[in-house]
C-alpha cells in the first residue's frame, strides 16, 4: 500500500465519528431518491402493464338509452379500432352484517367469457354461467371490506324489485383500479361501494335495456386524433341522451392514478435534494477543515514528489469512501424501503400485481448522484488543499486579527465572564464558520419542520373539509332527478332532522381554448349542510344567479370572477348557456362548480328538480333509516361523512403517515449529524487553543463551557433560521401539491415547531456530551508539541 493511501486510512480513523454521521446523512438522501423513484417505476409499470394486458379503453361515454343498431354506426367513425357497449346502472345494496346500505355500480358482461375492453382478472372463483340470472362477480376491494366469500349473497333493489344476487367470483378491472363513485368523491370507500358484474342478458332485462345499451367503451387506432372522435361520438349519442364522451386521461380512475403518479415523481426529487444538498454542505465543512489542519502534511507530500494531481485524488478518495458507504447503504434501505411503499398503494389501488421494480439504472443513478453531490461539496476544499505552495504550507495558519470586538468597544466586556468573551471573540472573528455552521443546523430543523408538515395539513384536512364544508351526516343520491317536493318525504324519514336538497349536472365548461368536464351542483342559498368558504374559512354568500367555481378549477380553466363561462349541458336536452362566474371559493378536496338551485333548474329549463339530499341525522336511530334506504328503489347511492373520514385516514393519512416517520427518522439523523460534525470539527480546530487555556490555569469545566457554549449559541441562532427555511421548504411542497385532487395548504402547528426544538435540542446535548467526553482525554503534551 502506498503511503499515501496509508494517510487515508488513518485519516478515516481519526475523523471516524464525523465520517459515520455524514454518511449516515447521504444514507438518509439516497435512500429517500431509491425508495421514492422506485416506487414511481414500480407504480408506473404496473399502470401500463395492467392496462395493456387487459385492454383498457380509450374513450368512454354513458347515455340514456340507444338500441344495439347504434353500435355499427359508432365503428364506422374514422379512428375507432373496437367498442364494446354495455348497461350499467347502479343500485342499493344490502350487504350482510353491514347495517350501512352500500351502493353497486352492476356492468354486464357477455353470458360466455370472452376478449372484451376494460377485461376482468378473476382472483378467486369463476366466471358468471349462462342463464344463472342471479350470479355475479364483485370487486375485490369491495369482497375484503365486508369480508365476502364465494358463495355469500347480496340483496340489491334492481328496478324496483328486490333480487337476491350469488358471488361467484372475485374480479379486478382496469377500470376501477381506484374505485369511486363518481366525480364528487375523492378518496375510496371499499365497504360502502362495490362494483359488480352480472350477465348482460340478466341485467338488460331487470332494466327493460334489453337490444339496447347505455354505456359505451371504445379503443383507438394508432395516430388516430381522440379528440376528434369524441366530438363524432357525441353528435351520433346526442340524440339518445348521451352524456359527453370522454377520453382515458378523464376516465376518473386513471386521472386519480395517474395524478398520484406525478406526485410520487415531484417527491422522489425534491425531498433527496434537500438531502443531498445537505450531506453536500456537511462535506465541504469537514474537507475545508481538513485541509487546514493538515497544511504540514500536504507541504511535506509536495516536498517528497506528490503534485497537485496526487494530492488533489488522495482527498477525493477521501470524500468517495464516505459519499459510496453512504450510497451502498442507502440503496439497501431504499430498495426495502421502496417495497414498503409500493405495497402501502394496495391500499387504495388495486391492481392484480403491483409489481416492485428497480433497474439497474436507478441504482447506478443513486450511486452517481451521492458521488456528484460529494465531489460538488469537496471541490473548493479540494482546490484549497492543492494550491498551497510548499513553502507558505510548512508554516502554521496565520493567527486571526486581533481587534477590540463589539462587545469590548460597548464597554461590556466586565459584565461577561472570560469564558463568555473568548466564546463571542472567536465567533466575531470567524463570522464565515459561524454563519455555516449555523445555516447546517438551521437546515436540519427545517427537515424537522418538512416532517411534521404532512401531520399538521391532514388534521387540518379534515377538520376543514368534513367539519366546516360537508357539515352533513348523510347524503342520499336519487337515481334519477326528482320533484323538489320530494324533499319533504325526505324529510319524514326516520331520524332526519334536517335536509338540504341539491341538484347535480353533469357538464362541460369551456372558457378560451380550455375545457373541464364535471358536474354542476345546485345548493339552495344559505346552505347550512354544504358551506361555502374563503381562504380564511369565512361563509361565502351564493348569488341568485351565476356561478361560483373553486379556485382550483378557475385556474385550470383561467377564469376570474366576472368572466363569461360557456356551459355545455351534458344531459336531457344538451343545452349550451353562457353563465357568468360570479365568486370563487377554497375547498382542499376535488373541483367543484356551484349554483344557486333554482339558478340552475332555470338554466335547466326544467321546474323544481333535486338530484339528492343532505341529510342532518339523529344518531340513535341511524339503523332504521339504513335499514329503509335499503329498501327504497329510488335510492341510488348513500355516502356518510363519519365513514368517509375514517376511510379518509385509513387510507391517504395513514399512507402518508409511513412517510411522515420516515422524514421524521431522516430528519432526527441529519440534525444528529450536523450538530455533532459541528461540534467535533470545532474541537479539533482548537484542540491546540483549549490545551493551552488547560496548562495556564482553566479548568476543565471552563474550557468545555468555551467550546460547547459556542455550539450552544449556534444552535440558538440557528432555531429561529431554521423554522423560517423551515416555513419556506413546507410553502415550496404546499406549492409542490396543488392537483386536481387535493390542495396541501400552508398549515404549521406549535407542536411541529416545539418538536423541532426539542429534537434539535436533544441531539445537540448528546453531541455535547460526546465532545466533552473526548475533551476529557485532550492530550495536552501532543497537543502542545511543537509541529515540525
Amino acid at each position: 500500500m502506498k503511503a499515501i493511501d496509508k494517510k487515508l486510512l488513518r485519516d478515516i480513523l481519526h475523523w471516524r465519528g464525523q465520517i459515520i454521521a455524514i454518511v449516515l446523512v447521504v444514507t438518509c438522501g439516497i435512500a429517500s431518491f431509491v425508495s421514492m423513484l422506485s416506487a414511481y417505476e414500480s407504480l408506473q409499470l404496473s399502470q401500463s402493464t395492467y392496462y395493456e394486458n387487459y385492454r383498457f379503453a380509450d374513450v368512454f361515454v354513458q347515455l340514456k338509452r340507444a338500441p344495439e343498431t347504434v353500435s355499427r354506426k359508432i365503428e364506422g367513425i374514422l379512428g375507432v379500432a373496437q367498442i364494446q357497449t354495455r348497461v350499467v346502472v347502479d343500485v342499493t345494496l344490502d350487504v350482510p352484517e353491514l347495517a350501512e346500505p352500500a351502493t353497486g355500480r352492476l356492468i354486464s358482461i357477455p353470458q360466455r367469457r370472452s376478449l372484451m375492453l376494460n377485461d376482468l382478472y378473476i382472483r378467486q372463483g369463476r366466471y358468471i354461467e349462462p342463464g344463472k340470472n342471479n350470479q355475479v362477480l364483485v370487486s375485490e376491494a369491495f369482497a375484503k371490506a365486508n369480508n365476502l366469500k364465494l358463495g355469500d349473497k347480496l340483496g340489491a333493489v334492481i328496478n324496483a324489485r328486490w333480487q337476491e344476487l350469488q358471488i361467484v367470483g372475485i374480479a379486478l378491472s382496469p377500470e376501477y383500479v381506484y374505485a369511486i363513485r363518481g366525480t364528487g368523491d375523492i378518496f375510496p370507500d371499499n365497504q360502502l361501494f362495490g362494483v359488480l358484474w352480472m350477465g348482460r342478458e340478466a341485467l338488460a332485462t331487470a332494466f327493460n335495456m334489453d337490444g339496447a345499451f347505455n354505456d359505451v367503451a371504445l379503443t383507438l387506432m394508432p395516430r388516430a386524433n381522440s379528440q376528434e372522435v369524441i366530438f363524432r361520438l357525441d353528435k351520433l349519442l346526442e340524440q339518445y341522451g348521451g352524456f359527453g364522451a370522454y377520453d382515458r386521461e378523464d376516465q376518473i380512475s386513471n386521472r386519480f392514478l395517474s395524478e398520484e403518479i406525478t406526485q410520487l415523481q415531484g417527491t422522489a426529487t425534491f425531498v433527496p435534494t434537500i438531502f443531498l444538498g445537505i450531506a453536500a454542505f456537511l462535506l465541504h465543512m469537514l474537507l475545508s477543515r481538513l485541509v487546514s489542519t493538515q497544511r504540514e502534511q500536504i507541504a511535506v507530500l509536495k516536498a517528497f514528489g506528490y503534485n497537485n494531481l496526487n494530492i488533489g485524488f488522495h482527498y477525493l478518495k477521501f470524500v468517495l469512501v464516505i459519499v459510496f458507504c453512504g450510497a451502498f447503504l442507502g440503496t439497501a434501505l431504499g430498495l426495502w424501503f421502496g417495497v414498503v411503499v409500493t405495497e402501502n398503494y394496495t391500499n387504495f389501488f388495486n391492481f392484480p400485481l403491483l409489481r416492485y421494480s428497480s433497474s439497474m439504472g436507478l441504482v447506478l443513478g443513486a450511486i452517481s448522484i451521492s458521488g456528484g453531490s460529494g465531489v460538488f461539496g469537496a471541490f473548493v476544499a479540494v482546490k484549497q488543499a492543492v494550491a498551497l505552495p510548499p513553502a507558505e504550507a510548512m508554516r502554521a495558519e496565520p493567527p486571526a486579527r486581533f481587534k477590540a470586538t463589539i462587545v469590548e468597544k460597548l464597554g461590556l466586556q466586565k459584565l461577561l465572564s472570560p469564558g463568555t468573551r473568548i466564546i463571542l471573540r472567536n465567533i466575531e472573528r470567524k463570522p464565515f464558520q459561524a454563519l455555516f455552521s449555523t445555516l447546517g443546523i438551521a437546515l436540519a430543523i427545517a427537515i424537522l419542520v418538512v416532517g411534521r408538515y404532512f401531520s399538521d395539513v391532514m388534521v387540518y384536512i379534515v377538520d376543514v373539509q368534513f367539519r366546516k364544508i360537508q357539515r352533513e351526516d348523510i347524503t342520499i343520491v336519487f337515481n334519477e332527478p326528482r320533484a323538489a317536493r320530494v324533499k319533504y318525504e325526505v324529510e319524514h324519514l326516520p331520524g332526519v332532522l334536517y335536509a338540504e336538497p341539491f341538484r347535480t349536472v353533469p357538464a362541460r365548461l369551456r372558457f378560451e381554448h380550455r375545457t373541464y368536464r364535471t358536474a354542476l351542483t345546485g345548493i339552495i342559498p344559505e346552505a347550512e349542510l354544504r358551506r361555502l368558504v374563503n381562504s380564511n374559512l369565512n361563509s361565502v354568500p351564493l348569488p341568485s344567479n351565476g356561478v361560483v367555481l373553486t379556485t382550483q378549477l378557475a385556474k385550470i380553466l383561467g377564469v376570474k370572477v366576472g368572466d363569461l363561462l360557456t356551459v355545455e349541458i351534458l344531459e336531457s336536452a344538451r343545452l349550451t348557456r353562457n353563465v357568468a362566474v360570479v365568486g370563487k371559493v377554497d375547498e382542499l378536496l376535488g373541483v367543484s362548480a356551484y349554483m344557486d338551485i333554482n339558478a340552475l333548474n332555470r338554466l335547466m329549463r326544467e321546474g323544481g328538480s333535486i338530484s339528492g339530499a343532505y341529510l342532518m341525522v339523529d344518531e340513535s336511530i341511524t339503523n332504521r333509516l339504513y335499514a329503509l334506504l335499503k329498501q327504497t328503489p329510488g335510492v341510488a347511492g348513500v355516502s356518510i361523512r363519519k365513514t368517509a373520514i375514517e376511510k379518509f385516514q385509513e387510507t391517504i393519512a395513514a399512507s402518508l403517515s409511513i412517510f411522515t416517520t420516515v422524514l421524521v427518522i431522516f430528519a432526527s439523523i441529519i440534525a444528529f449529524g450536523v450538530v455533532y460534525n459541528a461540534a467535533r470539527i470545532a474541537l479539533s480546530e482548537r484542540s491546540r487553543e483549549l490545551a493551552t487555556l488547560r496548562i495556564i490555569g482553566f479548568t476543565q469545566g471552563e474550557i468545555a463551557f468555551i467550546l460547547l457554549g459556542e455550539q450552544a449559541i449556534i444552535t440558538l441562532f440557528a432555531i429561529p433560521l431554521g423554522f423560517i427555511l423551515g416555513l419556506g421548504l413546507c410553502a415550496l411542497m404546499s406549492n409542490a401539491y396543488q392537483s386536481e385532487l387535493y390542495r396541501l395548504p400552508l398549515v404549521i402547528t406549535g407542536t411541529s415547531y416545539a418538536f423541532a426544538f426539542i429534537v434539535i435540542i436533544v441531539t445537540a446535548i448528546i453531541s455535547g456530551l460526546i465532545v466533552h467526553r473526548q475533551l476529557k482525554s485532550l492530550d495536552l503534551i501532543a497537543v502542545l508539541k511543537t509541529k515540525e
